[in-house]
């Protein structure tokens, strides 16, 4: 795992699992890899993984089961998707929509660069 230097590790991490749920790798009720599994795999800090695990707990994504790990919460899905809806309607399309005036891009170039990105899909 590449990670960027402009967000931290463990939200990264977070976003990493967020992703593997939404493309169907971890299922509802599925574990996920321990804490030092993961870590071992990306070769990070256990410490980090777990504070990524308890961002996700916190938020509903994943549930702990006392001796045998970290499950996919009922809902997970829909808890992702409803947090990054609201992340890139709030924050971030409102920065890209700035710097897109700012360099004169308009309305119809870009709903003509995003029909055309969907048509690839």
């Amino acid at each position: 795992m590449n990670f960027k230097d402009n967000k931290p590790i463990y939200l990264q991490i977070a976003e990493h699992i967020c992703d593997e749920v939404l493309a169907g790798v971890y299922q509802t009720d599925q574990r996920i890899p321990s804490v030092r599994e993961f870590a071992a795999s990306v070769e990070v800090n256990a410490n980090t993984v777990a504070r990524s695990y308890d961002y996700l707990q916190q938020s509903g994504i994943i549930y702990n089961k006392r001796g045998l790990g970290f499950f996919v919460a009922e809902g997970a899905e829909r808890i992702i998707t409803d947090m990054r809806r609201e992340q890139i309607l709030g924050d971030e399309l409102h920065q890209m929509f700035s710097r897109m005036a700012t360099i004169g891009i308009s309305p119809d170039e870009l709903h003509r660069l995003y029909t055309e990105y969907l048509k690839q899909q």
